[in-house]
Parts: C-alpha cells; sequence; structure tokens
C-alpha cells in the first residue's frame, strides 16, 4: 500500500490501546513505525537494476522480523522522543511493534506479493483485496485516528483497525464475484482456463481485471463487479517463451537470468511487451484492466555482453484518452 496508508494504519494499533496521556506519542510511533518496513526500496545498486525487486517486500515485511524491526524503531524513537515525553523504553518498542505488526499484513492483501514467510520460503503472498492506491480505504482511517488523538478517545482508533479489517474482507468478496465472471467469460469462449485472478483496478473494488491462462495464452480482461455485472473484452498475448522469443539470447547471459528474477517477481504473469521489441512485461499492472501492457517491465538487448543486466522500465503514464476509458468503464 501506499505510505499514507500504511501510516496511519500503523498509528491506530497502538492508539487503540494507548492510555489518554499517551495518545499522540503512540499515534506518533506507530505512523512511523508502520511506514518503517517500506526501508527496504533503499536497498538498491548501481549495476544492477533488479536488485530492489528482491528485497522490496522481502525481510523487512517478514512476520518473523516484526520483533526486530518493532524494537529497532521503539529505540530508535524512544531515543529521539520517548525519553522526552516519560515514556519507558518498553512502551517505545510496544507501541512500534504495534505499528510495524500492521505493515506486511496490508501489503499481502494487495496484489504486489509480499514475502511474509522469508527466510523459511520466498513465496510472495498477494490476496488481491486491495488496489495499492485507494482513498475509501485510506481516508475513514485518517479521519477516525486524527480525531482520536485530539479527543484522547481510543475508540475511534478501534474503530478506525475494523474498517481496515472489514474492507479487505468486503474486498474479498468481490473478488471471487470478479472471478465468478471470469470464469463464465472464459467458458463462453470454449475455454478452460488453467488458473484464472482477479485484481483490483486503481482505488476501487468495483472494476476488477481478471486474467487467465489457457492454451499457452493469456487472456485479459476487464469486470464491473455491481448488480448490472458488466464485461469488458479485453486483450491476449502468448505466454513468455524464452527459447521462441529471444532465439539471439545466450541461456547462460545474465540477461537470462534477469529474465528469471523478473518472472519470479510478477508471479509468473510475464509477456512480450506488444509496444516494444525485446521488452517483457508484468501483466498484473496496467492502466485499463482490460489491457495487456503492464506499467513495469524489463528490456534485453541483443548487443550485450555476457555480463550486462536487462535494462528496468516503467512506463505509467496515462493519456487523458486512457484516463476517460477508465472513467467510463468504471461509472457509466
Amino acid at each position: 500500500m501506499d505510505p499514507l496508508s500504511q501510516g496511519v494504519l500503523g498509528a491506530a494499533a497502538p492508539k487503540s490501546v494507548a492510555p489518554p496521556g499517551h495518545a499522540r506519542i503512540a499515534a506518533l510511533f506507530g505512523f512511523l513505525a508502520g511506514m518503517a518496513p517500506d526501508l527496504d526500496v533503499l536497498i538498491r545498486s548501481g549495476t544492477d537494476p533488479l536488485l530492489f525487486l528482491e528485497f522490496h517486500r522481502q525481510f523487512t515485511h517478514a512476520l518473523a522480523f516484526i520483533p526486530v524491526g518493532g524494537f529497532l524503531c521503539g529505540w530508535l524513537l524512544h531515543q529521539l522522543f520517548g525519553k522526552r515525553c516519560g515514556l519507558s523504553l518498553r512502551r517505545s518498542v510496544l507501541y512500534c511493534t504495534l505499528g510495524y505488526a500492521t505493515h506486511a499484513l496490508l501489503d499481502a492483501c494487495t496484489t504486489y506479493g509480499t514475502q511474509l514467510l522469508w527466510p523459511f520460503s520466498d513465496a510472495r503472498f498477494a490476496w488481491n483485496a486491495v488496489s495499492v492506491i485507494d482513498p475509501l480505504f485510506t481516508v475513514p482511517i485518517l479521519l477516525l485516528v486524527l480525531v482520536s488523538v485530539v479527543r484522547r478517545n481510543a475508540v475511534l482508533a478501534r474503530i478506525a483497525l475494523i474498517w481496515a479489517i472489514a474492507y479487505p474482507l468486503v474486498g474479498l468478496v468481490q473478488r471471487d464475484r470478479a472471478e465468478e465472471m471470469g470464469w463464465q467469460m472464459a467458458r463462453s469462449r470454449g475455454h478452460e482456463p488453467v488458473h484464472l485472478e482477479a485484481k483490483p483496478s486503481f482505488a476501487n473494488l468495483i472494476l476488477w481485471k481478471v486474467v487467465y491462462e489457457y492454451d499457452d495464452e493469456y487472456h485479459v480482461d476487464a469486470v464491473r463487479v455491481l448488480a448490472d455485472g458488466r464485461f469488458y473484452p479485453g486483450e491476449s498475448v502468448r505466454k513468455l517463451n524464452v527459447e521462441r522469443d529471444f532465439p539471439w539470447l545466450d541461456h547462460q547471459s545474465q540477461q537470462a537470468r534477469d529474465i528469471e528474477r523478473f518472472r519470479w517477481f510478477s508471479n509468473g504473469y510475464v509477456a512480450l511487451d506488444p509496444r516494444h521489441n525485446n521488452r517483457i512485461t508484468d501483466i498484473r499492472y496496467s492502466m485499463l484492466p482490460n489491457q495487456v501492457a503492464g506499467f513495469w517491465g524489463i528490456e534485453l538487448s541483443p548487443e550485450a555482453g555476457g555480463g550486462d543486466h536487462a535494462r528496468y522500465v516503467v512506463t505509467r503514464r496515462a493519456s487523458s484518452q486512457v484516463l476517460d476509458q477508465f472513467k467510463a468503464m468504471l461509472f457509466d
């Protein structure tokens, strides 16, 4: 999720149990600790553009790391603020640990993938319940936490936590409905998918991206999960096949290894980008939910040396026409 969502949910957790005299400091510690796991984005390399993909949502997001992360945040914030506010180190660590603990579980509710079980497993958990940015999730929590701090009312913070649990649960229900609609669409084409997933589109639980695999192809459609149950048939693309798509590639090269790293990061949802030669895209994310072309990918070069990395590329810009199409799919 975005940093604000992580911060306000992190603030709600310790605020819900803190005594009135600790209302502000508990919320502050939870807010900062709730965002702290995303400091892993600083793990980067000037020579390896994919290094950050391996470490983002890895050890700092692991369930086993929560006590460590909570203690480190609590010790540091205790030295900076806690002592001056009369907190014990134990209280500082408690508030930070509660805030830190909310982060990974919230991230796992999105589609990106979070390594909850590291170091025992590198599996990426993605429950596809909420978009990575969703104001309807974040704004109520923000308002409840702010009022809770001003009024020193822990009950409002607890209501914020209830909302933080209830909203993804609604998302899971919507996801299942979207997947059922996806199965209907696939079977209407005579397809029996190998697997099928539905993922929320940007900032809502109404319009969903449905991706399924059939006959070595990915089919990408959109469905609107309301009473009208509207379908938006989309595009299809062949599943990435390195031997077929990159016959010139040396399979012992760094670029070949980078393809497998990107495939793991994308949970296997990779294909040639229809917009660019030699570019592999992550089809899980796109501006329009019935399109293949993703927000990011890697680009290979036939002229690269055996030790040269693939280039990481990001294309998140959307034209006004695309935005209008998205709005029409969502609201019309």
